[in-house]
């Protein structure tokens, strides 16, 4: 299962993509069941907290009528942002699926450890599933912009 729901997060990704945005997508799930999809918005909206991950919660959580999603998984191409990964602590989202790290400003243990920061009111269980086409689908949108 794993891989389907990292398969349909990449897909959210080439979503943004086609939209000029930085190819993230996310996934959220429940049960097995894929409860909420999204990816990056934030150029299109001019609203910089519009990342997937913001938006697969909100999703979800309207989806479930809670914002506690202490029994959902989500999957997530790219490794969270500060923003991001608190907002994932404050959704008490139990397991996170990673496609590829980000060196510059993740928040998930390669700059900055958020989801499992003992200091916190939630423990996020952090998994790297290292999909090389997640990293492929950034590194080819930012030789791209930089063109």
């Amino acid at each position: 299962m794993e891989n389907s729901h990292m398969k349909m997060a990449i897909e959210e990704a080439k979503k943004a993509l086609e939209r000029a945005e930085v190819p993230v997508g996310a996934v959220i799930v429940k049960d097995d069941k894929v409860i909420s999809v999204a990816h990056n918005l934030k150029e299109g909206t001019k609203d910089p907290t519009n990342h997937a991950e913001i938006i697969a919660i909100r999703k979800a959580s309207e989806v479930l009528g809670r914002w506690r999603l202490n029994d959902c998984s989500m999957y997530v191409t790219l490794e969270p942002c500060a923003m991001c990964a608190g907002a994932i602590i404050q959704s008490r989202i139990k397991t996170l699926y990673i496609g590829t790290f980000d060196p510059r400003a993740g928040a998930c243990g390669s700059v900055f450890n958020i989801t499992q920061d003992h200091r916190l009111n939630h423990w996020v269980n952090v998994k790297w599933l290292y999909d090389e086409e997640c990293s492929n689908l950034l590194q080819e949108f930012f030789i791209e912009r930089r063109k």
